[in-house]
């Protein structure tokens, strides 16, 4: 263990819910960064990946376990670790040179050698010249550079990324993380490891000495993923394109109540954490995947790049067709059923049926919501009374992110109506 730099053992997290019912989000996650290792963390919209950084930086108690650097304990940030966040959190009012030295003078270091050392890592991560600059003067890549100097410049043996190239274009992105791979493949830079939750697969694959799969609801580590395709790595070659195939397979197959795949799924309640998809979205990839090059079965990594989705935005979609009955998916492969065809090829009025008797079928919330209405003498009921359900299953943000799903969802099917001036639920025909 003499190479480790960073470790977790049986870290849990655990949110009060509102009705002081505890919402499990991560569970026993074991993790180890290695000296000299990019480990990148994958998995889907609330698995947690984050919530992970953060407990490894200090920013986020665990409820249970240990997260130790070099052997010490992490309480609170610590000198040695630091974190580039997606947002670019960057004060407007100071000019770069005065923001990546914010973090020297929190350290006490005196105002020369925070000058001499904010110089030093705005050239070495090419923002020499715009010193004096203020982030409006800059582009999104450039600020997200001054994010990257404001980090190295306290010469962090551990360098935590959440998502540090989502807000930017691909162009700029790929430049960004090109140049980030040089300075550390060159030793231009103190940072012994560094830890990457992303949301994009190739992009992982490029950077990462090693992937972690993240499950979802809790969190836990399902999969790991060694890398060991020399950099700067072809995203064309046949190895690179094989352990994207192997990311996008765990990613899309459920885990059955063990954790192996092929295991019977556990079925889902009212409180399942729905996918957030919009029926003109689904339409629109079931259309797709009927008509040429496809002809009802793509594979994954092909379809996200010709359909220009990143992993956020494709597996909703994926995961809602298979909740469905509409696809399924195996080997990192995608096929319509008999069902998806059909809804394909049926009429606006035939979608509306085929779509209602899948919602009520497959989704317990829906059906829940439209036996409340059947059973109410006026058949109404408010919106809030299914709110105060969900409450006892997911965090504050998601129970008003399902309910407003799963009401877009009925909406379109015509299960029930809403009105959005009352917040009133109701069947359509009273």
């Amino acid at each position: 263990m003499n190479d480790s730099l960073l470790r977790t053992e049986a870290v849990s997290k655990t949110y009060q819910t509102p009705d002081h019912h505890g919402r499990l989000v991560l569970d026993h996650i074991d993790f180890m960064l290695r000296h000299g290792e990019i480990v990148a963390i994958l998995g889907k919209s609330g698995s947690g990946k984050s919530t992970f950084l953060r407990i490894l930086a200090g920013l986020v108690p665990p409820s249970e376990g240990v997260v130790e650097y070099r052997g010490i304990p992490v309480t609170q940030p610590v000198h040695g670790i630091a974190m580039v966040f997606q947002s670019y959190a960057l004060f407007p009012w100071l000019t770069v040179l005065g923001n990546v030295e914010l973090g020297l003078e929190a350290l006490g270091v005196s105002g020369a050698e925070r000058r001499r050392r904010a110089v030093s890592a705005i050239d070495v991560i090419g923002l020499d010249g715009f010193e004096n600059a203020y982030p409006k003067e800059l582009s999104g890549g450039m600020r997200q550079r001054v994010g990257f100097a404001r980090a190295l410049v306290v010469d962090p043996d551990i360098l935590l990324l959440d998502e540090p190239f989502s807000s930017l274009d691909v162009l700029t992105a790929e430049t960004l993380r090109g140049d980030l791979l040089d300075l550390w493949d060159a030793h231009r830079i103190p940072t012994k490891g560094m830890v990457i939750v992303s949301h994009n697969i190739e992009e992982a694959v490029e950077i990462a000495d090693r992937i972690l799969i993240f499950s979802s609801d809790p969190g836990r580590i399902r999969a790991q993923i060694p890398i060991s395709l020399p950099r700067p790595r072809s995203s064309e070659s046949a190895g690179f394109r094989q352990i994207v195939d192997q990311v996008y397979t765990l990613l899309t197959t459920e885990p059955g109540r063990d954790g192996r795949r092929g295991a019977k799924a556990e079925p889902i309640g009212i409180g399942f954490r729905l996918p957030d998809a919009s029926v003109q979205q689904l339409s629109g990839l079931i259309e797709n995947l009927t008509e040429a090059p496809y002809h009802g079965r793509a594979d994954l990594p092909h379809l996200a790049d010709e359909e220009n989705l990143v992993m956020d935005e494709l597996f909703p979609l994926i995961e809602t067709l298979q909740l469905f009955g509409f696809a399924h998916v195996s080997s990192g492969d995608i096929e319509l059923t008999p069902l998806g065809r059909a809804y394909a090829e049926a009429d606006m009025l035939a979608r509306k049926q085929i779509f209602a008797e899948a919602l009520l079928k497959h989704v317990p919330l829906a059906a829940h919501i439209r036996r409340v209405l059947d059973e109410r003498p006026g058949h109404r009921a408010p919106a809030a009374r299914f709110l105060r359900e969900l409450e006892d299953h997911l965090s504050e943000e998601e129970v008003e992110r399902v309910l407003d799903t799963v009401i877009n969802w009925g909406r379109h099917a015509e299960i029930f109506a809403y009105d959005y001036d009352s917040e009133v639920l109701s069947l359509e025909n009273f």
